[in-house]
């Protein structure tokens, strides 16, 4: 008996061992390493924004405490990125990324627009904020509310096919009957607010709220734009105060509604951050974990409070239940909204 009890004891105690070696490996992997941070949009723009403010506290709570490194590879509404992170970047954890919803959602509507990566494949690490987008129109449109949208024909900004801009503004003039000529070939929305200030367009559709704010603090202030409609699966207080009508109020039709939630259903992830197919589990949950206490520590909030945006976190494992959610979508649903976003 106590031969055996010797034995259970030494092999326990080996196991112990092993467990705490090879947690001091993990804790270990990324002490002088650096992380290469690749942004799927331009510079100044809201995912940049974030996503700086993210990486300057990120490795504070990553063991080892790595340096962070950004790199804008705007491109395809962060198709580029993707495909980078997919099939070029190193899948160790070394690499993480992040994408504008529309470069996870689109392969839902068609395999081949998503470019040579598979969406509900990459490991989410978070999402940092889930919220409302809007359309907006210079204060020198014809253009003012939603009533003016579908009696008037007005000009919109957009980027190229998946992105918001483009998406959210044929998906509204095919539902709500706004009478949106879209202009598409712009480079993202900096250059779509530029253009609406010289007078290029009258406005932009699936623009981030939380990005206005950060971005456009004056517009909002000097009344320099009319909003027009929010477009979020639950009314948002603030847009609420000022009156700004939902999307819902405008949609009539039973099919068109559930393609609609579909489409809006990426706001969930509206700020999602990722790592390549393969990361090993050990760093896809340091990541996890890091993105978690990042989102949630004090030093970061007061940071963000001071860049101007909003942060209302969801973990990795909930952005991974949603994708693979929106990938099981019935084929009809999945027809219709493909329908509603083409111009």
């Amino acid at each position: 008996m106590r031969g055996r009890t010797f034995r259970r004891s030494f092999h326990l105690a080996c196991a112990v061992l092993a467990l705490s070696a090879a947690s001091a490996k993990a804790q270990d992997f990324y002490a002088g390493k650096t992380i290469d941070f690749i942004i799927g949009a331009d510079v100044g723009g809201g995912y940049d924004i974030y996503s700086r403010t993210i990486g300057r506290h990120l490795a504070r709570f990553i063991p080892g405490h790595p340096n962070v490194l950004p790199k804008n590879m705007p491109g395809a509404s962060s198709a580029v990125a993707a495909a980078t992170l997919y099939n070029i970047s190193p899948k160790d954890g070394t690499a993480i990324g992040a994408l504008m919803p529309g470069a996870v959602l689109d392969r839902v509507f068609d395999s081949r627009t998503a470019g040579n990566f598979v969406p509900s494949k990459f490991a989410y690490l978070a999402s940092a904020d889930s919220g409302t987008r809007v359309c907006i129109t210079f204060n020198t449109s014809k253009v003012k509310d939603m009533a003016s949208a579908r009696a008037h024909e007005a000009i919109f900004g957009a980027s190229a096919g998946g992105g918001s801009t483009r998406d959210y503004a044929a998906m509204i003039a095919k539902t709500a009957g706004a009478k949106f000529r879209i202009v598409s070939g712009y480079k993202g929305t900096t250059d779509i607010l530029l253009a609406m200030e010289r007078g290029e367009v009258d406005g932009l559709c699936g623009f981030d709220w939380n990005s206005l704010k950060s971005q456009k603090p004056d517009w909002l202030r000097d009344k320099k734009i009319n909003i027009l409609l929010q477009i979020a699966l639950e009314p948002n207080a603030e847009l609420n105060q000022l009156n700004v009508p939902i999307l819902w109020n405008f949609v009539t039709k039973d099919d068109d509604r559930k393609a609609l939630e579909l489409i809006v259903s990426q706001q969930v992830f509206l700020r999602s951050y990722i790592a390549p197919p393969g990361t090993p589990e050990t760093q896809v949950k340091m990541l996890r974990e890091a993105f978690a206490r990042t989102l949630a520590d004090p030093e970061f909030l007061s940071d963000a409070a001071k860049a101007k945006i909003d942060i209302n976190p969801s973990s990795g494992e909930k952005v991974q239940k949603v994708v693979e959610t929106l990938y099981a979508t019935p084929a009809d649903v999945v027809a219709r909204a493909r329908e509603l976003m083409t111009p």
